[in-house]
């Protein structure tokens, strides 16, 4: 009897042992692109809250490759635990899967935590480009059809797709110039090496500030409080061309809904900070903090939108 008790006691003390382990283990945030980048500034202070939030730590662990796609494997082949989360964004969930032909994920298999920040894309231009709106640029790239190109800051980005979109509107022939990262688009557009691109605001805005580039349209659903006097495409008539870029915390389908609810508690709280969304805004993001089944239709809305534009331009990842 006595053996039997000294069991069932030992039996216990384990399992509290191992709900203690399981409480105080790290959770790990994979992000799919390299550190120092926008995306990886906003998972560490996002991060860096939540574990105080959760009383656990939270490491953030860059593993770029395949567009991201790298990372999301890895979350995928983790436990469903609350454990391993995916630092996502609109180009690996709302791009890659029109442009890799043998993705192993879909977006069903993930349950967006929070859409954390957001932002648009602003079509720039060098200041030696004598039009300083949407309609003279149009004039001006057709009077010199054949002769331009326009920069991305990485192939399979809105960045790329929506200067196609510029083609195909408007009936032009612009050539892409892509780069690796929005810092070297950025460079070799002040340096007038390629003449105009879709960039990110939080790259070209104090250079649009100083006048070292010119802003023609942001590509948001309204302007953006960066750039007030920038009109969007939208207003001028281009509703085709309204994207947003944005940062946010996924998680394995089928995690328990306890463990979700806990993670989901600590995002809120973190995105809701006065001091963290300062530090988010001053990078040029708006915060979203959008939760729930709409992040998800969102998305779905945008693999469609996307997949017709991917699909014009034949251009594949792999």
């Amino acid at each position: 009897m006595r053996r039997a008790v000294s069991a069932i006691a030992a039996t216990i003390a384990a399992l509290a042992f191992s709900a203690s382990a399981q409480a105080s283990s790290p959770v790990r945030v994979l992000a799919g692109m390299g550190a120092g980048g926008a995306p990886d500034l906003y998972a560490r202070v996002i991060a860096d809250h939540m574990a105080t939030t959760l009383k656990r730590p939270m490491i953030v662990e860059n593993k770029p490759g395949a567009g991201g796609n790298l990372a999301a494997q890895i979350v995928l082949d983790a436990p469903a635990d609350g454990r391993t989360l995916w630092l996502g964004s609109a180009a690996q969930t709302e791009i890659n899967p029109s442009v890799y032909s043998k993705l192993k994920w879909t977006v069903d298999d993930f349950i967006p935590l929070i859409k954390g920040v957001q932002a648009p894309l602003v079509l720039v231009t060098h200041p030696s480009v004598p039009a300083k709106n949407l309609e003279a640029l149009v004039a001006w790239m057709r009077a010199n059809k054949g002769k331009l190109g326009y920069a991305s800051y990485n192939p399979g980005t809105p960045s790329h797709f929506l200067g196609y979109l510029l083609n195909e509107r408007f009936g032009l022939d612009l050539a892409h110039v892509p780069y690796r990262g929005s810092g070297q688009q950025t460079k070799d557009l002040i340096a007038g090496h390629v003449l105009l691109g879709f960039s990110q605001v939080q790259t070209t805005l104090p250079h649009v500030r100083s006048g070292a580039l010119n802003a023609i349209a942001t590509t948001g659903p309204s302007r953006t409080r960066f750039m007030p006097d920038v009109p969007t495409f939208a207003e001028l008539g281009q509703p085709e061309f309204t994207a947003t870029i944005w940062f946010g915390l996924m998680v394995r389908a089928g995690t328990p809904p306890d463990v979700l609810a806990k993670l989901l508690s600590a995002a809120k709280a973190a995105h809701g900070a006065p001091e963290i969304r300062q530090k988010l805004e001053s990078q040029g993001f708006e915060v979203s903090g959008q939760t729930g089944p709409e992040v998800t239709a969102g998305i779905k809305a945008q693999i469609k939108k996307w997949a017709r534009i991917v699909a014009a331009t034949g251009f594949k990842a792999d």
